[in-house]
């Protein structure tokens, strides 16, 4: 299955690795690693993660708190967010629209 990200997803991924990246740059990189790794899982195991509603599912990201929303058809997996769990809950949910 393809991964295909929400622009707004992109931005977000991208604003917190330069986030993690200013305290320091391993830990920058451990980000991305963290989050490729959920990616991974993900792609090889879509229906295992929980629903948050509908077909939105999140997957945690280990050592960070973030977590990877998305959702799925027959041949993509939509990345909805690279959301951070100390946000508001429901800010993504207007991407669905989109």
């Amino acid at each position: 299955m393809k991964l295909i990200f929400h622009k707004d997803a992109k931005f977000e991924f991208k604003e917190s690795i330069n986030y993690y990246h200013e305290i320091n740059a391993a830990l920058g990189l451990d980000f991305i690693a963290e989050v490729k790794k959920s990616l991974n899982q993900i792609k090889a195991h879509p229906t295992a993660w929980i629903i948050l509603g509908g077909n939105i599912r999140r997957a945690l990201v280990n050592r960070f708190p973030y977590s990877v929303l998305y959702k799925t058809n027959s041949k993509q997996i939509y990345i909805i967010a690279i959301m951070n769990l100390h946000r508001k809950p429901d800010y993504w949910k207007e991407r669905l629209d989109s």
